[in-house]
């Protein structure tokens, strides 16, 4: 089965550009470009990977990623934090939230992809 990924990034270049990274490596994508509706889409999609914006409009990733650990049906979820907020106290307020990975932006394709793999069980 297919891997799916739910992408929540407000940046159309980056989006497209992930969208493109994933979808040719054979992963399904869903794309969302603001933070708000994450948490319900999480659970109405249940895919196997979240990768978050931190900076969002509608709701912050950090928020979003508070009320996905929050709700029982994607507590455990795995979500990569995806920002160019790489300060040591970004990296901390995301794993106090729960993130279960951290990468900055800039990121190169084979970093992105590998992150999603390990994230994903290999995809």
């Amino acid at each position: 089965m297919t891997q799916h990924v739910l992408l929540i990034e407000d940046e159309p270049n980056i989006a497209e550009a992930i969208c493109f990274i994933l979808t040719r490596a054979g992963l399904r994508v869903t794309h969302l470009a603001e933070g708000k509706g994450a948490p319900e889409a999480a659970r109405r999609l249940a895919p196997d990977l979240v990768i978050l914006d931190h900076m969002l409009p509608g709701m912050s990733g950090l928020d979003a990623l508070l009320a996905i650990r929050a709700d029982p049906a994607t507590e455990a979820l795995p979500v990569l934090m995806l920002t160019a907020k790489g300060l040591p106290r970004d990296r901390e307020m995301a794993e106090r939230a729960g993130v279960s990975r951290f990468m900055t932006k800039p990121f190169s394709n084979a970093e992105i992809l590998a992150e999603v793999r390990a994230l994903t069980g290999g995809a």
